[in-house]
């Protein structure tokens, strides 16, 4: 199944069904009178959360969707039967904007959450519904109300309780691999990663789940690479591991670079917890990588942790790690 996070879709709820304009013609009722139904409701367009699909697929090649029509009234006061509606089925995790891609409508993250984006028409009343002491043979009956239609996006988010960031080649994937059953694509060039990745991992008798963001490079947060498209990603994790390579030049100026990117995106990104590894530690001298750990701490004041994911060294600091803020975050 191909990943896609963002699609654009027509709806169109059904319209009311018209009322019926009609009279009694029995042969012994002398004076009939009017016996026209109204028209049955227009079917709304509902979106439900679901947990067991992550992509927008579906609506990348059917892109109209369209509530059934109301039945009109007939004689015999005879009312017709309401449209049927429409649920369409979206991720958890997806957000329903109007069409200028910006304002949100509505945003799905529990499975099982309903709501109605598009409203049906109410049905046209029959004559029925006229006839008064003064008007005993009205000949008026309402047509149905024409039902809501919009265009809107449809972006998905994925939820995780982390997220897995760092620069191309900074060993995410392989890092994924290996602490989770995901099978990631794993090579030695860069953006190996082209959809995110998610991946369940199990630490003793607790589980929780991370996402590995493909590659950001700079200036992804203004279109760059395939970074702005996968960020939106980023906002729903509650916490984040920063994964940079310690065998690069400078791997400080690399981990500045991301960070500066994540803030330009959104200030969200401030607010989340941080967790930042130096990998690949099994390429480089013990004592150096100790030096470049120190360096990092004293700049950002906070612990570093140096892992190589190649041979598992470190992984289970981090993972512990990660567990003890998902569960401080669970008593805020």
């Amino acid at each position: 199944m191909k990943f896609l996070d963002r699609a654009k879709i027509f709806l169109k709820a059904g319209d009311g069904g018209d009322g019926c304009l009609s009279f009694r013609r029995e042969k012994f009722i002398e004076f009939g009178g009017p016996d026209g139904g109204d028209g049955g409701k227009g079917g709304d367009i509902i979106v439900k959360g679901v947990k067991d699909v992550n992509t927008l697929i579906d609506y990348r090649y059917n892109q109209h969707f369209r509530a059934k029509r109301g039945e009109n009234g007939m004689g015999s006061n005879k009312y017709g039967a309401g449209g049927n509606d429409l649920i369409l089925k979206v991720p958890v995790g997806t957000e329903i904007l109007y069409e200028d891609g910006k304002t949100v409508i509505v945003d799905i993250t529990e499975e099982g959450q309903t709501f109605v984006i598009a409203k049906g028409g109410e049905g046209g009343r029959g004559n029925n519904k006229f006839k008064s002491s003064t008007n005993q043979a009205p000949r008026r009956a309402d047509k149905g109300e024409v039902g809501e239609e919009l265009w809107v996006w449809l972006q998905l988010k994925l939820i995780a309780d982390v997220g897995l960031i760092g620069l191309p080649n900074a060993g995410k994937s392989t890092f994924l691999s290996v602490t989770t059953r995901a099978k990631p694509k794993i090579a030695d060039y860069p953006f190996t990663t082209l959809i995110p990745q998610l991946g369940v991992v199990q630490l003793n008798s607790e589980e929780f789940i991370i996402a590995d963001i493909p590659g950001l490079i700079e200036g992804a947060h203004s279109g760059r690479g395939l970074g702005d498209r996968f960020l939106a990603h980023v906002e729903r994790c509650s916490s984040l591991i920063h994964l940079v390579d310690i065998t690069q030049t400078d791997p400080f100026k690399s981990y500045k670079m991301l960070r500066n990117e994540l803030a330009a995106y959104s200030s969200i990104m401030d607010e989340k917890a941080e967790i930042v590894v130096l990998n690949k530690i099994d390429a480089i001298d013990k004592k150096e990588a100790q030096k470049i750990k120190k360096k990092f701490e004293k700049s950002i004041n906070n612990p570093v942790f140096l892992i190589s994911a190649a041979t598992n060294e470190g992984i289970q600091q981090v993972l512990k790690k990660v567990l003890e803020i998902k569960k401080s975050r669970e008593w805020e």
